[in-house]
């Protein structure tokens, strides 16, 4: 049960990270792009493969979410990533 409150936690903060990302003018506009795509995506109704479908339909929002965000950070000079992180992390 920790863990799984540990996660929530990080995963808010993280959260509150990206979106400080996206209204920084400094970052890149196609981090904001596939940024905005991996929020949107993980905030979709629905999926773009059904999760009905065994494996595949749940594995896509395991994978395609992550990509978007990983690519997006590549994209993103460290220090606008670690000058926000700073920001949702002051007390």
């Amino acid at each position: 049960m920790r863990l799984l409150k540990e996660t929530a936690r990080r995963f808010k903060t993280e959260l509150a990270v990206y979106r400080l990302v996206l209204k920084d003018v400094r970052t890149p506009w196609l981090a904001k792009v596939l940024l905005g795509l991996a929020v949107g995506y993980a905030l979709m109704p629905f999926d773009l493969i059904p999760d009905f479908i065994p494996v595949i339909g749940h594995l896509d929002d395991v994978i395609i979410v992550p990509a978007l965000v990983i690519m997006a950070l590549r994209l993103i000079p460290p220090e606008i990533v670690a000058e926000c992180r700073q920001q949702v992390e002051r007390p």
